[in-house]
């Protein structure tokens, strides 16, 4: 039987939703709750600067996304403001 050809819809700028649908869980620090979300190195593209350490969290590196789960500003500005941390970084940190 032949196949239905079937258009799919366009993707636009889905980095919202794809940060808001991934695995991830909320950690309190110093009186702020935080949403951590695990980046795997397969999905690590692009080169960030680690706010723990100062260095660099080079693409094909695990890590993880962090940002403000209890921002006055609203869900975008959080997103907006996340941060990207080496693993261990984070967990000393």
């Amino acid at each position: 039987m032949p196949r239905a050809n079937r258009r799919r819809p366009e993707r636009g700028d889905d980095s919202l939703d794809r940060l808001l649908s991934g695995w991830k869980r909320t950690e309190d620090r110093r009186g702020v709750t935080w949403t951590v979300q695990p980046v795997s190195a397969a999905a690590a593209q692009k080169a960030y600067s680690c706010p723990g350490c100062g260095r660099e969290v080079s693409p094909g590196t695990a890590h993880v996304v962090v940002w403000r789960a209890d921002g006055v500003l609203g869900d975008a500005a959080d997103l907006a403001a996340r941060r990207h941390w080496h693993t261990n970084c984070w967990r000393i940190g």
